[in-house]
């Protein structure tokens, strides 16, 4: 019996890197049908729809206190006076995000100076003009940002959370 010529020996960590770049490859090929590029790379969680205030209610650079989407969740909608990431409303400068810290459930505080919320517990920074990324701190995710819609009547609506919540093992209520 003859053997096969064309055979290369692969060593076992040859063989586990190239296995690896294929599942690295294939990963990023991955592509949702009928879902924006942005929608993709979040972890978005349908909710029941919240009404969670108006935009008459807002002020320019000031917290107004909600729960979504329980009233166990506490959170923030915050109208930052310019368009940001994840913004609604007419000037696409509306946000909502939950309060309390994904490092270990602090309630947070809102510092209008920074445009941040911030941890008293371990100090971790959460800036609301990119999306409530972590900027400083412990916390291992970015801090739960509210899917938003703003009605004709100027009603501002929760519709999911783009991160998991604190303390809970699902985003499913």
């Amino acid at each position: 019996m003859s053997g096969c010529n064309k055979l290369v020996d692969v060593g076992r960590r040859q063989f586990l890197r190239g296995g690896s770049m294929a599942a690295a490859c294939a990963a990023t090929a991955v592509v949702l049908p009928n879902q924006p590029a942005k929608a993709a790379q979040t972890a978005r969680v349908e909710y029941p729809t919240n009404r969670l205030g108006n935009v008459s209610d807002l002020s320019d650079n000031e917290p107004l206190d909600v729960s979504y989407p329980d009233e166990d969740a506490p959170g923030v909608i915050l109208k930052l006076g310019k368009k940001v990431e994840g913004g609604v409303g007419p000037d696409g400068d509306i946000v909502g995000f939950s309060t309390v810290c994904p490092h270990k459930g602090f309630p947070m505080n809102y510092d209008g100076d920074s445009r941040t919320l911030n941890c008293p517990g371990h100090y971790s920074v959460f800036d609301v003009e990119a999306g409530g990324q972590q900027t400083f701190g412990h916390a291992t995710q970015n801090l739960p940002q509210y899917m938003l819609r703003v009605d004709d009547k100027g009603d501002i609506y929760a519709e999911g959370v783009d991160e998991l919540l604190y303390g809970r093992l699902s985003n499913v209520l």
